[in-house]
């Protein structure tokens, strides 16, 4: 069966089958993926009896070739079958399985057909949303005050707009993004997760409308220095899927998620803010808002 290469032009064909999907990894997100598809991290698909399979592989890495579950807003997919799929597909492995899927079946159910290994760095992190807009009690008076400070040193003095990403801006977005990559050192040449993840908000950034993503820009004295990008995960979940900010201004960052809470997501229940990737400083920074759970993450290797 043949894969076809994943590409912008796709979304509007996909995405009646991510309306209603299941999953609750931020990967599932269509919008995400097709960022995140690029020569050196290849995702391809096909269709099949109103099932859509992915498939994503590392150009230089062979060994890492596997399918995600398969997408259907029509039904879930039980042990046995994707077991049947994977094999009829030519896949030894399926990755990303989040394990409150998983946990609709009896565990023997799944070891019965599958290898299971827990993917510890693609464990996401999901927040009530009015958490984060309202920012009630103790656990957040940290964010409060920083969000004080950043209001009585640039917002009283009205040098602070705040507005949605558009075309014309795109350009000084992403001088903002080199800016911030320079201070971060998410080197291309690497290949790193951070320089991916360049790759990947910029293509974004090219396509908001087609990709029907959520955006928000901040700017101070004019000048962007923060924003942030969602996208529809399912039907009460939206994902966070960019957060950048200038680190020198103090309560920016705080600022931003705040306003990204209420502007963007206030018709979802919750926001899923993504993995931290293994790095610390993003691990300490997500788990400082309180998450409500994580979203386990496992690869299934076929018996």
């Amino acid at each position: 069966m043949t894969f076809k290469s994943l590409e912008v032009s796709d979304y509007e064909t996909l995405k009646n089958y991510f309306s209603d999907q299941p999953y609750n990894l931020s990967i599932y997100s269509l919008a995400s993926l097709i960022a995140w598809s690029s020569q050196n991290f290849k995702t391809s698909f096909t269709l099949l009896n109103g099932i859509c399979f992915m498939a994503n592989e590392k150009e230089q890495d062979r060994g890492t070739r596997h399918l995600i579950l398969p997408v259907s807003s029509q039904r879930i997919f039980e042990p046995s079958e994707l077991h049947h799929y994977a094999r009829e597909l030519g896949y030894k492995r399926y990755s990303f399985v989040p394990g409150d899927y998983m946990e609709r079946f009896d565990r023997m159910a799944w070891e019965n057909f599958f290898t299971l290994t827990e993917q510890k760095e693609f464990e996401d992190y999901v927040y009530r949303t009015e958490d984060l807009a309202e920012l009630k009690g103790n656990r957040y008076s940290k964010k409060r005050n920083l969000i004080s400070q950043f209001k009585r040193n640039y917002l009283f003095y009205n040098r602070v707009s705040v507005e949605s990403i558009r075309p014309e801006a795109v350009e000084e977005c992403e001088k903002f993004i080199e800016l911030w990559c320079e201070e971060h050192a998410c080197s291309e040449e690497d290949q790193n997760s951070l320089a991916c993840e360049k790759s990947a908000l910029v293509k974004t950034l090219h396509h908001l409308d087609r990709l029907e993503s959520m955006s928000i820009l901040i700017r101070i004295d004019g000048v962007v220095s923060a924003l942030g990008i969602g996208s529809r995960l399912n039907e009460t979940t939206a994902t966070l899927n960019f957060e950048k900010a200038f680190v020198e201004i103090k309560g920016l960052y705080q600022f931003l998620d705040n306003e990204c809470a209420k502007r963007l997501f206030s018709s979802y229940r919750f926001i899923n803010k993504e993995s931290d990737m293994n790095l610390p400083d993003l691990a300490e920074a997500k788990k400082s808002y309180d998450p409500i759970h994580r979203v386990k993450s496992f690869e299934l290797v076929v018996k």
